[in-house]
């Protein structure tokens, strides 16, 4: 599909994430092989992951979302409504938009999310077993909805335009951009504020450490992710917030905002194996990545890098990278890369949104962050731009591809304002 109509340029970026919570400072700690991967803090989680002492996790430390938003009623919101929250405000404030512009203006806001809050799912039934239905949280029953972080982020920021709740899985913030993309190319926003947030919490850690999806939870291998490493064997749970601001291109002209890219194209389809056969699951990310191409109306000759979501996964990591392959052909063997989840961590929802803005700056900037821990790639992998370091990049147009294990498959063709430009 292709923004179709008016041009769509991004305004804005906001970030909460476990490295840093600016686009410049988060390409720069990327850039230098940073990790913000520790063990995690609760108490309650290590003991139920008995067997996995080494495990590690991205958590956002020290998260007060008054820091960024500003003072108020945050008892309303659970933790992912509050990085949403947050992150929306750096991203509306990075973009221009003041409290007063917000209240006369139509902006809408689409969520890319995997799960809302299990956290306070898991509490509201908790407490209704165990202390009876009288005793729940009545706030706890409004965030249950997997759409509590999206409504609430628009009644804190008084966006009144289409509010909107992507529910993709690890591929949703690459999804909700592409739809946000359209929503303002065809006219039916003054601008739209997209991306994704999710939590880490107890619940989900452990159902993934069950489920034998996290690092050295198969009982090999390293405790870090390494993304397309021959060791790799499962990824770091994390969590964060990545808001852009889409507008059309003379509407922020005449504001005279910041441009700091361009929405040029995105693709979807459709793994119909759910990531359980290699030839599907590639053939997918290829059809995203062509049709994103040719929304774009560019050839893989001009696409300048790649960040993709690979996160350690011994199968979807070779899938992704397998499709890419076919999508580019022979420009794929030497198209620089990076998997920022090896330092970040799989922060779900947020991820692909967290890929775009680290894309975007790393384009302004000149500089590709490389896989942090990289020692040798899977052999046979057709990518051969796959570095441990940071690498110098020229061209201004970028991809980011994300795919989801029950699915999904998406593309994003961006183009990046060199870093200094209005």
């Amino acid at each position: 599909m292709s923004p179709v109509g008016r041009r769509v340029v991004v305004t804005g970026a906001g970030v909460i994430s476990p490295l840093a919570d600016s686009p410049q400072t988060l390409h720069a700690a990327l850039c230098r092989g940073e990790r913000a991967l520790a063990p995690p803090e609760e108490p309650a989680l290590a003991v139920l992951l008995g067997g996995l002492p080494g495990l590690l996790s991205g958590a956002v430390r020290g998260f007060d979302p008054a820091a960024y938003a500003g003072e108020g009623n945050y008892r309303p919101l659970d933790r992912t409504g509050r990085l949403a929250v947050a992150a929306v405000e750096l991203a509306l404030t990075g973009a221009g938009w003041t409290r007063e512009a917000r209240r006369e203006a139509d902006l809408g806001l689409v969520l890319g999310t995997m799960f809302g809050s299990v956290r306070t799912i898991a509490e509201f039934d908790r407490r209704a077993l165990t202390a009876g239905p009288n005793y729940v949280k009545p706030f706890d029953f409004a965030n249950s909805v997997i759409n509590a972080a999206a409504g609430q982020a628009a009644i804190w920021h008084g966006l009144r335009g289409v509010n909107a709740t992507i529910a993709g899985g690890t591929g949703a913030g690459v999804q909700a951009l592409g739809y946000a993309a359209d929503l303002v190319a065809s006219g039916q926003l003054d601008a739209v504020v997209a991306g994704g947030a999710d939590e880490l919490c107890l619940e989900s850690t452990l159902g993934f450490a069950r489920a034998g999806l996290v690092c050295s939870s198969n009982g090999h291998g390293p405790a870090r992710p390494v993304p397309f490493d021959a060791r790799r064997n499962g990824f770091a749970p994390a969590e964060g917030a990545a808001l852009l601001v889409l507008e059309p291109a003379e509407s922020a002209a005449r504001r005279g905002a910041p441009v700091l890219g361009e929405v040029l194209g995105h693709g979807a389809a459709f793994d119909a194996a759910r990531g359980r056969d290699a030839v599907s699951a590639a053939g997918a990310v290829a059809r995203a990545v062509r049709s994103a191409l040719e929304a774009a109306g560019i050839d893989p000759e001009e696409v300048a890098c790649a960040s993709m979501s690979a996160s350690g996964s011994v199968t979807l990591d070779r899938y992704e990278a397998e499709g890419l392959a076919r999508a580019l052909g022979a420009r794929a063997a030497e198209l620089p890369v990076t998997a920022v989840k090896a330092g970040l961590g799989e922060a779900l929802g947020a991820s692909g949104a967290l890929q775009a803005v680290v894309l975007l700056e790393a384009i302004r900037r000149g500089e590709l962050p490389g896989v942090a821990g990289l020692e040798r790639a899977e052999p046979g992998l057709p990518l051969a731009g796959i570095l441990p370091r940071s690498t110098p990049i020229t061209g201004r147009i970028g991809l980011v591809t994300a795919l989801d294990r029950h699915g999904g498959a998406h593309a994003l063709v961006l183009a990046a304002s060199p870093a200094g430009e209005p």
